[in-house]
């Protein structure tokens, strides 16, 4: 269950890294952090807003003396959805689970599926077929592509480092939505499309971990402009999934507002959801809210 946990929300990542939106010129390039001081008149405490990236090689985790304090000071830590709750991963492992009837191979044409076999076995080096991806949805397939691009042994993720710590503090831990909102976002993909971006993505294998090597490198350098801007140029789906990231950010900012309220709270999101003109930044900053980088 857990795997399949940590699939969908690799797969955001890999959405978030390969869609388009387009940049606000109220946001100057010279504020680059990855940690946020969110506050505003009338409410006693500031929050925090830190842009992750939810799997990475262990020797390329960044987590400076400002994030581990503002992690400290914050009283409540709150995810895109709440991974302390046991129900999300059943939730995530049922979802990812074809109820059509369906096998994997049914969605691919006789050459498409031989061709996934064997980019299975010799790129991914999974060293075994794809029998076990038989009763999952093809998207699974998108999920396990994107933690391939993260070529290390010791990968980690900051959503589970975060979260031991905040248990480890006794911090409250909730999230923006439900795990049944992201499932959606995926059974409303047209199966034609999906099919279609996995056939594309084992033919640009090579060009998609070059692009993430590059979004690494940003992501280091604390550089969310230059993040945006890969964001905004990269081609790798080619379709609008603009849901994945401008209207889930919209949809983000009232519940944000409703836990800051009465608390200070450490929210850590996808790093893709952070810059922009529709970027959770700017659209606090909208909301009236002072959004300041924190070095």
């Amino acid at each position: 269950m857990k795997q399949a946990f940590l699939f969908s929300l690799v797969f955001l990542l890999f959405v978030a890294c390969n869609t388009h939106a387009k940049q606000s010129a109220a946001l100057t390039k010279d504020n680059k952090s990855l940690l946020w001081r969110v506050n505003k008149k009338g409410i006693a405490k500031n929050s925090y807003l830190f842009g992750t990236i939810h799997v990475i090689c262990k020797e390329d985790y960044l987590w400076t003396d400002s994030m581990k304090q503002a992690l400290k000071q914050s009283e409540s830590v709150c995810f895109e959805m709440d991974i302390s709750d046991k129900n999300t991963m059943y939730q995530a492992a049922i979802g990812m689970l074809d109820k059509s009837g369906k096998q994997l191979k049914d969605y691919f044409s006789a050459a498409e599926y031989k061709k996934l076999e064997t980019f299975i076995k010799d790129s991914l080096n999974m060293g075994m077929g794809l029998e076990m991806f038989q009763q999952m949805k093809p998207t699974a397939l998108l999920s396990l592509f994107a933690t391939k691009n993260v070529n290390c042994s010791n990968s980690i993720s900051y959503e589970e480092t975060i979260l031991a710590t905040a248990q480890e503090d006794k911090k409250t831990i909730d999230g923006l939505e439900q795990m049944q909102e992201q499932l959606a976002l995926f059974d409303n993909m047209p199966i034609d499309s999906v099919v279609k971006d996995i056939v594309q993505s084992m033919d640009s294998f090579t060009t998609a971990k070059n692009a993430y090597a590059q979004m690494l490198a940003d992501y280091k350098n604390q550089d969310l402009p230059r993040l945006y801007e890969a964001i905004q140029t990269s081609k790798e789906l080619g379709d609008d999934m603009g849901a994945f990231l401008d209207d889930r950010n919209q949809k983000w900012i009232g519940r944000m507002e409703d836990k800051m309220k009465s608390r200070s709270v450490f929210f850590a999101v996808g790093a893709g959801h952070l810059w922009g003109e529709k970027g959770v930044i700017n659209l606090l900053r909208k909301a009236g809210y002072t959004v300041e980088p924190v070095k």
